[in-house]
């Protein structure tokens, strides 16, 4: 069974910088995409980030630029480096992870951790 745990949220200034973490209980490299995506209350879930397990990388336009995406691989973590943030950033931040190679849908999901950008 797998399970994705993020970590990192918490309440942050504008302009200031957050780091989450996405741990998998299996190794991420089983799976052919990882991705973080957000949603604020009553809003649509939206796509922040998406990794490849080949390293290709895709940002959404919101967030190029300010946000990073990494993964290490030995700890089966993908991480989330956020800076310069701004309140509309404000959201439940989703990992989530694909295994079809051909058709990436996302499968898996965490539970999300909260970020808050307020003054």
């Amino acid at each position: 069974q797998v399970q994705l745990v993020e970590s990192g949220g918490g309440l942050v200034q504008p302009g200031g910088s957050l780091r989450l973490s996405c741990a998998a209980s299996g190794r991420i490299g089983s799976f052919s995409v990882m991705y973080w995506f957000r949603q604020a209350p009553g809003k649509q879930r939206e796509f922040v980030t998406s990794i490849r397990s080949g390293g290709t990388i895709n940002y959404a336009d919101s967030v190029k630029g300010r946000f990073t995406i990494s993964r290490d691989n030995a700890k089966n973590t993908v991480y989330l480096q956020m800076n310069n943030l701004k309140p509309e950033d404000t959201a439940l931040y989703i990992c989530s992870a694909a295994e079809s190679h051909l058709v990436p849908v996302p499968k898996y999901w965490g539970q999300g951790t909260q970020v808050t950008v307020s003054s």
